[in-house]
């Protein structure tokens, strides 16, 4: 079992490029002391841009007076974070497959697929312009000792 103390913090970026890995970055060195897998932190970074890139681009419209918000926690042997742009939200139930021929091509589509696959959970609120994805830390779904 991972030994943590519960954390939590929010914090407000810009619409702007530059923001996305420093983001990502800063969130991944809070959790260094928690010895995660490299496999781990890989997801959580991979799925932290994707979301941001994805708030920023289709939700703010790169508008950079349009903050994106970010809240993360450590507790309960999970990681969760919330991203939340300003836009008008999106249709997260119809997106289309990016593994189907007609769109193998494409340049975009993939980065929810990513994140529904490497994420343990993913939830959106209804409007669609706030993801929730939650990691496992310990053992995935199954291994939590606390039942949660």
């Amino acid at each position: 079992m991972i030994s943590m103390e519960m954390r939590e913090k929010s914090l407000e970026i810009p619409s702007e490029s530059n923001y996305i890995r420093k983001t990502s970055e800063d969130i991944l060195k809070d959790l260094e002391s928690l010895s995660l897998d490299k496999t781990t932190l890989f997801v959580i970074k991979l799925c932290i841009e994707e979301a941001l890139r994805n708030a920023m681009i289709h939700g703010n419209r790169m508008n950079e007076s349009l903050p994106v918000k970010v809240r993360y926690k450590v507790a309960d042997n999970r990681f969760s974070v919330e991203i939340e742009d300003q836009g008008k939200g999106f249709d997260y139930k119809h997106l289309p497959d990016p593994t189907v021929n007609e769109n193998l091509l494409r340049g975009h589509g993939r980065g929810v697929f990513l994140i529904n696959h490497l994420m343990d959970e993913v939830r959106y609120n209804d409007r669609g312009n706030i993801i929730k994805m939650i990691k496992f830390l310990s053992g995935g779904k199954d291994g939590i000792q606390d039942g949660k």
